[in-house]
């Protein structure tokens, strides 16, 4: 069976991860801009990283080399919207051109209208825990949709809310640095509001037919005993009724797609409203998916012998079964098309040796992740794509710089691109649609 054959191959990025040129176009902070320098390792910002709005030419030029059939990057809101009420010609531009460069190396855009940088000047209106950013954020919807529909098909409403409306308003690990529990209903609404909104604000203005879609940051159990029905049914179920099950994803998943309230914390989302106020019809769901729950600390399975498993730099447990159960779990719940949208490991101390980044590790990891999706499709479950992340390595938020995620090697001085071994690797994956994994 394998892959389709208009699979989209594809690769990953986001505005304030990569594309730097934070003052360019007019462009006024996101909350990352001004993240305090203690928030981030070694006080670093993303105020430069890899610089594709300068080097977006020789990006593209370097995946129609890759082969690549997809990209997946973010828009900036403060690009293109530096204010309240005003559009920067200059920010929309950008992306305007962008996605012509990307159309003319054959590669198709998939865009994302919201990667965690919320402008400024939006948070000082309260941001998430503000309704009033409701008609903020549809105002940005319909002007980069009526600016780009023409060309891009597919829009992903928003990437992982549960990792920026939890990671910056309830842990405090990610700007904007907040800890204040008792937001999580409000903060959730207003995101819910922001999402359905934008889904009808795609529909109502898109020029050519949308395909739109949300990205989660999804995450499953494993079955303790492997191919035991009944150990992998205790697993699906526990992947949307237990623990990070709930939290991370029914929390999310539940309103949006099923129009149902979930519970957690000893409270509901919704504050009395009706759950199905969130609902929306997705054409895909997009997921990102690093690692399973039973590597992590809270919920994790306490019977695995953490010294045999592998860890990627951040603490990710590298282990292909997470991809092959996400997708065969989601896709039995909701029965709706999958892309993955993110899926990469994280690497340091990595360095250019004589015109070359030897990354074996991260082929091998390719290759188990992979051949994993690809059993997945096998039996069934429906795979439009998979963008591996990183393209370019990045500013990864709160760890700055002291990671590397890409395919490509990025001088964090010169800007100079490197090719990585894996990137040679996925080419050649991408040239046989997969058949050898």
């Amino acid at each position: 069976m394998g892959f389709a054959e208009d699979f989209l191959w594809g690769a990953a990025t986001s505005a304030a991860q990569v594309e730097g040129g934070f003052e360019m176009d007019g462009r006024s902070p996101s909350i990352w801009d001004v993240a305090p320098k203690e928030k981030i390792a070694n006080g670093e910002n993303c105020h430069d990283s890899a610089m594709q709005r300068t080097h977006y030419q020789e990006d593209v030029a370097i995946m129609k080399k890759m082969g690549l059939k997809a990209y997946r990057f973010s828009i900036s809101w403060s690009r293109v919207m530096p204010k309240p009420h005003f559009v920067s010609r200059k920010g929309i531009q950008y992306y305007s051109d962008l996605v012509d460069e990307l159309l003319k190396a054959g590669i198709e855009p998939l865009v994302t209208l919201y990667h965690w940088d919320l402008p400024l000047w939006a948070y000082e209106l309260d941001g998430w825990e503000s309704e009033a950013l409701v008609p903020h954020f549809v105002e940005y919807v319909e002007t980069v949709v009526t600016a780009l529909s023409d060309r891009v098909r597919y829009w992903i409403t928003f990437n992982e809310p549960s990792c920026f409306l939890m990671n910056g308003y309830m842990q405090g690990v990610h700007a904007p640095f907040k800890r204040k529990y008792l937001s999580l209903p409000r903060i959730t609404r207003v995101f819910m509001l922001c999402n359905k909104a934008a889904v009808e604000a795609i529909r109502n203005n898109a020029i050519l037919s949308p395909k739109v879609g949300l990205s989660f940051a999804f995450g499953v159990y494993l079955p303790e005993v492997k191919r035991d029905k009944a150990s992998e049914e205790a697993a699906y179920i526990k992947s949307f009724s237990k623990q990070m099950g709930v939290m991370n994803n029914a929390w999310f998943l539940k309103p949006i797609l099923e129009g149902k309230k979930v519970r957690a914390y000893g409270i509901y989302h919704t504050k009395g409203k009706p759950a199905v106020e969130y609902q929306v019809k997705f054409d895909f769901i997009a997921i990102n998916v690093y690692s399973a729950f039973d590597y992590g600390s809270y919920g994790g399975n306490p019977h695995i012998d953490r010294s045999k498993v592998k860890y990627d730099a951040i603490g990710n447990a590298i282990d292909g079964d997470s991809l092959y159960y996400a997708v065969k779990f989601l896709y039995r719940r909701y029965h709706l098309p999958i892309l993955v949208s993110e899926n990469g490991m994280a690497a340091d101390k990595e360095k250019v040796e004589d015109g070359h980044v030897h990354d074996s590790y991260r082929t091998d990891y390719i290759k188990e992740y992979l051949s994993s999706l690809k059993k997945a499709v096998n039996e069934g479950n429906e795979v439009i794509g998979y963008c591996h992340w990183s393209l370019l390595d990045n500013f990864e938020w709160a760890e700055g710089y002291r990671t590397r995620f890409g395919l490509i090697y990025v001088d964090w001085q010169s800007k100079e691109r490197t090719i990585k071994d894996s990137f040679y690797e996925y080419s050649k994956i991408i040239a046989e649609n997969g058949r050898s994994l």
